[in-house]
């Protein structure tokens, strides 16, 4: 399946039927009175959020969406039926932008979430609404309300427990290969990865998601490589898994590089919590493995992990370490998401 994590789309709200105008014709009933019907509403466009996608490919085929319109108005006082709505169908994690992509107008973040995007238009009455005292036979009737439309921007954020950052062929797509049963492609040449790749981790009877995303390279925030257009994928994960390649000669400058790249593309990522990974340590020695974690300890402030992707080495209390993190972060996200116990049921209720 290709991967898609922004497009732009048209919503059209349906138009509102019209209202009719009509007068009773039976036998013995000389003067029948108006009897025309209303019009019917416009149908709505809505976007809902599901858990069955993990990418916005589907729109690049279809990008125009359009409600039903709603039933004209009949003789003998029928309304007209309501139009059938629209339900655009986008992953968990989409946000909804606004033409010009300054503003995000919704934000998809849990399943079966829906907004409404377009509104339908109203009916037109029809000439029964018009019967007056003074006017037994109006030949007024309305024409319906036009529905809402409008182009909006679809942007994908994967919704992810952890992120994984580094350097292209800092190992990666190798790791999320051995931490779950996602099958990444795998090459020893820098940009293997193009696309973000998800992978679910279980340990300890525990389960959390990580996500890979493309490497970065210095200059990355200024359009270099592939840029940051990935690192919006990893803006809501509780913590970053920071890999670098062992085997290369300055670790340090390494990690400095995806330091600063991240903190050039801002959003909060620099803030989250980080677990600094010295991989490939298969090809080191015990020497050169003790002296570069000394040097990325230094650099990053706190522990170093050793991993080795093709030998499995390390990676144990690696996950263990990530899933404390990531318990950590759900707590936090759940203790703020819990209302207030001081506020009542009801506040900021507006009648």
């Amino acid at each position: 399946m290709k991967f898609l994590d922004e497009s732009k789309i048209f919503v059209k709200a349906g138009d509102g039927g019209g209202g009719c105008v009509s007068f009773l014709r039976e036998k013995y009933i000389e003067f029948g009175g108006p009897n025309g019907g209303d019009g019917g509403r416009g149908g709505d466009v809505w976007a809902e959020a599901s858990s069955d996608l993990n990418t916005l490919i589907d729109f690049r085929y279809a990008q125009h969406f359009k409600a039903q319109r709603g039933v004209h108005g009949m003789g003998k006082d029928r309304h007209g039926a309501a139009g059938k709505p629209a339900v655009l169908r986008v992953p968990v994690g989409t946000q909804i932008l606004d033409e010009s992509k300054e503003q995000i107008l919704f934000d998809l973040t849990e399943e079966g979430q829906r907004v409404l995007l377009a509104r339908g238009g109203d009916g037109g009455y029809g000439n029964a609404r018009y019967k007056t005292s003074t006017n037994q036979a109006p030949r007024r009737a309305d024409p319906g309300w036009p529905g809402e439309e409008r182009w909006l921007w679809l942007r994908l954020k994967l919704l992810a427990d952890a992120g994984l950052v580094g350097l292209p062929n800092a190992g990666k797509s190798t790791f999320l290969s051995v931490c779950s049963r996602a099958q990444p492609k795998i090459a020893d040449y820098p940009f293997t990865t193009l696309f973000p790749n998800l992978g679910v981790v279980d340990i300890d009877q525990n389960r959390y998601v990580v996500a890979d995303i493309p490497g970065l390279i210095e200059g990355a925030h200024e359009g270099a490589g592939i840029g940051t257009r990935f690192l919006g994928h990893i803006e809501r994960c509780g913590v970053l898994i920071h890999l670098i390649d062992g085997t290369q000669e300055d670790v340090v400058e390494a990690y400095r590089v995806v330091r600063s790249e991240l903190e050039a593309y801002g959003h909060g990522i620099l803030d989250k919590p980080e677990l600094v990974v010295l991989n490939k340590i298969d090809a080191l020695s015990e020497n050169d493995q003790r002296f570069k974690k000394e040097l990325l300890q230094r650099a990053a402030g706190g522990q170093v992990f050793g991993l080795s992707g093709v030998t499995r080495e390390g990676l144990e209390p690696l996950m263990r370490a990530g899933l404390e993190r990531v318990k950590t972060n759900r707590q936090a996200l759940k203790a703020e998401n819990q209302p207030s116990a001081e506020a009542p049921a009801n506040a900021g209720w507006q009648p």
